[in-house]
């Protein structure tokens, strides 16, 4: 699951090296943007059913990919 999630954040954020850099502020680098963050939320929500409402996480929850991670293997219940 967690090389899925991984694909779905770098096909959102269009790089890669989102797979090797797990503490990387998103945001702040400029890897993800609000249309970016509306891909990944789509994407985990098409590929994975694991939905998340982006009015309910803030975003300093979801900044960076091991953040990620955890939140949507606790969505899913692995």
């Amino acid at each position: 699951m967690e090389e899925m999630i991984l694909a779905i954040l770098a096909e959102a954020c269009e790089d890669e090296s989102v797979k090797d850099h797990l503490d990387i502020d998103l945001f702040e680098s400029g890897l993800m943007d609000s249309l970016a963050f509306a891909e990944l939320v789509f994407g985990l929500e098409d590929k994975l059913g694991v939905i998340i409402s982006p009015s309910e996480i803030e975003r300093d929850k979801m900044n960076t990919p091991r953040k990620i991670l955890e939140l949507v293997k606790e969505r899913a219940g692995s």
